[in-house]
């Protein structure tokens, strides 16, 4: 198998179609995790076996059947599902409850978000290319004015990479659609501006839109996003790729928010040289 699948919908076409060539106890495994996608998301391998009747190994054959490098990596398809389709946290907490049949305090929630953002911080310099960063910078520097675009859960980013920018002295504009005008903000744009597009799954139509436009007009767009197969990517100059820490289906925006703050600094440190160059080149025609 040349790639294994990309979301659940993809999961469940597969493993339908593969079935009947599937052991019974593959069988077994595969009609549990599409009978119970929430307690296959949410709870440990151990957990899983023991409610399936398998074994953990079994499960992770299932895995490798299916294309996947490991249960893990099948798991997030399951996880994905549970985030679009149980948006709101009351719903989620509840679901998670029920897989799990654990009520976590808040000491130990703190833990985990603690350890698992810690985690993503320190993979994020390695995950980052340097020449995109180089890119980025080099756009940002010559825009007249960045105009930065985050709907939802992105929306926190790009409200803070806005108030950087601005601190930076970068004009900066949110594209928030206060009052339904996300068209009249997004024609505001100017064939010298770019445009910062923050998205991640399941991608906002009104980030895409935003994209797409710019894209039509010839616009520089820089995206943050969590795949390189996100909608967002084919209409981007510079795509960077952020793994967000996940505990119990609840994602953070710690390593995005980082990253945004790493882009905003940069770019001041840059102009900053920018001026220094100008005011010596000006000493000395004056001398």
């Amino acid at each position: 198998m040349s790639q294994p699948p990309q979301s659940y919908r993809e999961l469940e076409i597969l493993i339908t179609a593969e079935y009947a060539t599937l052991s019974k106890r593959l069988q077994q495994t595969a009609r549990f995790m599409l009978d119970h996608p929430q307690e296959v998301a949410l709870a440990t391998v151990a957990k899983i076996a023991e409610q399936a009747d398998v074994t953990p190994s079994t499960l992770i054959r299932l895995a490798n059947s299916l294309g996947f490098k490991g249960f893990s990596e099948m798991q997030q398809l399951f996880r994905s599902r549970l985030v679009d389709e149980l948006p709101n946290y009351t719903e989620r907490i509840r679901a998670v409850r029920s897989a799990t049949g654990e009520t976590p305090d808040s000491t130990q929630l703190l833990w985990e978000f603690a350890d698992a953002n810690r985690a993503v911080l320190e993979q994020l310099p390695s995950r980052i290319n340097p020449e995109s960063l180089e890119k980025a910078l080099d756009i940002f520097e010559k825009a007249h004015a960045i105009h930065v675009m985050g709907a939802r859960r992105s929306f926190m980013v790009a409200s803070y990479m806005t108030y950087a920018l601005a601190h930076v002295d970068k004009p900066a504009l949110l594209v928030n659609g206060l009052g339904g005008m996300y068209g009249e903000q997004l024609r505001a744009m100017s064939q010298h501006d770019a445009l910062l597009t923050i998205s991640f799954s399941p991608y906002a139509e009104e980030s895409q839109k935003a994209c797409e436009d710019a894209h039509q007009r010839g616009l520089p767009i820089v995206v943050i996003t969590d795949s390189n197969l996100s909608p967002l990517a084919r209409f981007a100059d510079v795509v960077f790729v952020v793994n967000e820490a996940e505990v119990k289906s609840f994602r953070s925006l710690t390593a995005s928010l980082c990253l945004t703050q790493t882009l905003a600094i940069a770019l001041g440190v840059r102009q900053d040289k920018t001026r220094d160059k100008e005011k010596g080149h000006d000493k000395k025609r004056k001398a």
